[in-house]
């Protein structure tokens, strides 16, 4: 009988993290239960290129992520983002974490259906598939992780192509594959917990307590947003 060595898998969770609450939270936990994931990388955007500029600043966003996962042994902050000059793309921070690993581990790249519809506009978009498996996660409001009919024409192509039904695939090769993963619909979002800070009401239960208790301290998000 053959046995075929299986590939470790990172995962990589990048985002604004502006700020980061319970949805960001249990997706990462549920994915290191339905995958293999050994780890998870949550990296904070320092200037993203296809989104506004993030409310809170560089600093202020990295300390709230690293009080959201200090007590998950699974979990780490990768700073490399928000301490790089200029504009973030994946691609370079998935080119660094490709010649710091080798083929010693898989990288997973985890993003929502809300990314991955428009990624066909993200800087060198076809080079990533060289360089990681992609987890899509559904997210409220946008259409089925399943529902890829509806996905423009190139994006639906490489969907089509990469897309394996089972993880633990993905522990097979160091790259290229799709994965979508079922996770709870929770549904919160940074934009409205700062709209509820700035309107002086409660974000109790919607993000962790030190992250609230952070945002508080440094009166962040209290101004029109």
């Amino acid at each position: 009988m053959v046995t075929i060595e299986k590939i470790p898998l990172i995962g990589i969770y990048g985002g604004t993290f502006d700020p980061i609450h319970y949805g960001h939270l249990r997706i990462a936990e549920e994915l290191l239960d339905i995958t293999n994931l050994k780890r998870i990388i949550f990296v904070p955007s320092g200037a993203p290129r296809l989104r506004a500029t993030p409310i809170a600043a560089r600093n202020h966003r990295s300390n709230m992520v690293h009080l959201a996962i200090r007590n998950n042994s699974k979990f780490s902050l990768d700073e490399r983002e928000v301490n790089r000059p200029g504009i973030s793309t994946s691609i370079e921070t998935l080119q660094e974490y490709q010649c710091e690993l080798g083929d010693s581990a898989a990288l997973c790249f985890i993003l929502g259906m809300d990314a991955f519809i428009k990624i066909n506009q993200w800087h060198n978009w076809h080079e990533l598939f060289g360089l990681c498996h992609m987890i899509i996660v559904a997210r409220p409001g946008y259409v089925s992780i399943n529902d890829y009919q509806n996905l423009p024409t190139d994006i639906k192509k490489e969907f089509v192509t990469r897309r394996v039904l089972d993880a633990d695939d993905l522990e097979l090769q160091t790259s290229g594959f799709i994965y979508t993963a079922q996770t709870s619909l929770l549904e919160i979002s940074a934009s409205h917990i700062r709209s509820l800070v700035s309107a002086g009401k409660s974000i109790r239960y919607l993000l962790s307590d030190n992250v609230s208790d952070y945002i508080k301290s440094n009166c962040l998000y209290t101004g029109n947003i």
